[in-house]
């Protein structure tokens, strides 16, 4: 179920809040499979028309699901205990699978716009690994031609030497999961890493030269308070990261935290909603103040030519991505799919040589128009004539009642074509977006 974090007195309670795709994930089922198999040999020159003339961006996303602690917080397929042999099993796997789409008609002959290495902690990797990883993926598919290759990092797994070989690889967005920078509430939420290792790969970062650092804030975590937050804003300002993401904590169901406030009863120790709101308005102010300009309900950017977010634009605007890995999630030629979530079944099923996809969803038009609608809408601005232009429909006459729901509670003006969240709507703009969804697909589990 989607919360009700409108209401301004709303506890952060268990279960789904953050929107990531539409259809809801809950509605994907293993008896669509074969849909995602026929769109992989679907030629990207048959859709032109169906995408509104527009030649549709490629994405790979690789999942490395390693940590060396799991948060507190945390709902991503990971491991902390598998051994150097099991990891590199698990990499000779992803490279299978990279070689099997890469023979998808679909895919052949198509350059990345996007590559995101995402977990997990892709970081967690030595370099020797990353660099076999590389190679083997470099005999079917390369990335020269992207405008954007991300990796996530947790500070503690960082040395000079990694961060040199990560450089290499053509990594442009480095993205460190600093989270806070008090030592207390990290080791609290099961942070692995603490603040004097942020500064050092900081620093090491910048001497090495990646083209953008992001840097990862989360509001709202176990034992914050208003002047530790606070404190965390400022110390992160004075890193001059190119962008800063800031996520306002939630605790879907499969969460450590969520599971213990299910077996006790007692309502989960994280702030509520209109204090997180109020924080992470904080944090934007903080920036915004410094030149900084918010990009989306989550971002804040340094105004530069290289401070974008080429794979958040590209997914939001429909491209097709492959996501590899265990549990990963794809969507291409309008079919979502997902694969297997356990490592047994996600490595057997490529040492047998198949696709390891368990589940997955085909897209009528409408949800495809509804799903950048509402990805879009996390950026704080939708353009009517984009959707017009690319689906042939005017949105404001499609959800009248949503529009109009938003502009009464003063989430949301709209002037023309041009519909903009206030900052109000933008900071809970996860809550408002299931007054879009299908009647089906409201006030159901989300994941």
């Amino acid at each position: 179920m989607q919360l009700d974090v409108v209401n301004e007195n709303a506890r952060t309670e268990v279960g789904s809040y953050f929107v990531a795709n539409y259809p809801p994930f809950s509605a994907w089922t293993p008896e669509h499979v074969p849909a995602a198999a026929a769109a992989l040999e679907t030629p990207v020159e048959s859709r032109i028309h169906r995408d509104g003339g527009r030649p549709t961006p490629l994405g790979l996303y690789l999942h490395i699901p390693f940590c060396r602690k799991r948060c507190q917080f945390c709902y991503f397929r990971v491991y902390t205990d598998k051994n150097s042999a099991e990891v590199d099993e698990y990499m000779q796997a992803l490279a299978r699978e990279t070689a099997l789409y890469a023979e998808r008609l679909g895919l052949k002959g198509r350059d990345f716009e996007f590559v995101y290495f995402g977990g997990g902690t892709p970081s967690y990797l030595s370099s020797e690994q990353l660099e076999r990883l590389i190679d083997s993926i470099n005999e079917h598919w390369r990335w020269e031609k992207a405008r954007e290759v991300t990796f996530e990092c947790e500070p503690g797994t960082l040395k000079k030497g990694k961060l040199k070989t990560i450089k290499k690889i053509g990594v442009t967005r480095l993205s460190l999961g600093i989270e806070h920078l008090d030592d207390e509430v990290l080791s609290l939420n099961g942070r692995a890493h603490k603040s004097p290792e942020v500064f050092r790969a900081y620093t090491w970062a910048r001497e090495i030269g990646f083209q953008q650092i992001n840097v990862d804030l989360i509001a709202g975590m176990m034992g914050d308070t208003e002047a530790l937050w606070k404190d965390t804003v400022q110390r992160t300002l004075e890193l001059q990261p190119d962008s800063l993401t800031v996520y306002q904590m939630e605790l879907p169901h499969n969460t450590v935290i969520s599971r213990r406030a299910k077996e006790t009863g007692e309502p989960p120790p994280i702030a509520d909603w209109k204090t997180k709101r109020e924080w992470t308005a904080y944090a934007f102010r903080v920036f915004e103040e410094a030149g900084y300009v918010v990009s989306s309900g989550y971002t804040v950017v340094k105004p530069s030519e290289s401070s974008g977010f080429v794979y958040r634009d590209s997914v939001w605007r429909g491209a097709d991505m492959i996501g590899t890995g265990v549990a990963s999630f794809s969507h291409f030629a309008g079919v979502h799919f997902q694969n297997m979530d356990t490592w047994e079944e996600y490595v057997g099923r490529l040492s047998a040589g198949a696709l390891p996809i368990a589940r997955a969803l085909p897209l009528s038009d409408h949800q495809r128009l509804t799903r950048e609608l509402v990805l879009q809408m996390k950026m704080g601005r939708i353009d009517a004539g984009y959707f017009r232009e690319k689906f042939g429909a005017d949105v404001l006459h499609l959800f009248p009642l949503a529009f109009d729901s938003l502009v009464e509670d003063e989430f949301a003006d709209v002037q023309g074509e041009d519909i903009r969240l206030t900052r109000e709507g933008l900071l809970r703009v996860d809550a408002l977006l299931p007054r879009f969804f299908e009647r089906q697909y409201q006030n159901v589990r989300y994941t």
